[in-house]
């Protein structure tokens, strides 16, 4: 367990409510369910506020806290994203489905087939993979 004053230490003070929310009560008020639904949620806020283009998804991370995130590789079936932030560090627990769901469902909407993210932690960084199915095509 962490102590407050550790905790108000590690990053900006701003963030303090952004992550006590996302880090704590969200784990409280969902349980064992915490991943799976954020990813939904993730899904559902992209269908809310549509990019228009792929290339929106950086300023769209920055801006609501997310973090820096980079394509770094695209494949015909999937693109892997990197996503990086200072409060990313090796004993960082944070769940990042929410940030998988919503990258899918861009790239869902953007490309009509169907798609699914997964994430891994690579040392101070996520790494978020898309995978296609292109023969999976879905009504926008």
């Amino acid at each position: 367990m962490k102590q407050w004053g550790a905790v108000m230490s590690e990053t900006n003070h701003q963030l303090k409510g952004y992550e006590l929310i996302r880090n704590d009560v969200l784990q409280l008020v969902l349980g064992k369910e915490h991943d799976h639904l954020l990813y939904w949620v993730g899904k559902s806020l992209a269908r809310k506020y549509k990019l228009e283009q792929i290339e929106e998804l950086h300023t769209f991370f920055k801006q609501v806290y997310w973090g820096d995130l980079s394509l770094i590789k695209q494949k015909k079936n999937e693109w892997h994203y990197e996503l990086s932030g200072e409060w990313m560090t090796k004993d960082d627990e944070r769940s990042y489905q929410l940030e998988a769901g919503f990258l899918a469902e861009t790239l869902e909407t953007q490309f009509a087939v169907a798609t699914a993210a997964t994430y891994t932690k690579k040392g101070k960084a996520i790494r978020l993979t898309v995978h296609f199915d292109h023969k999976d095509s879905v009504a926008i």
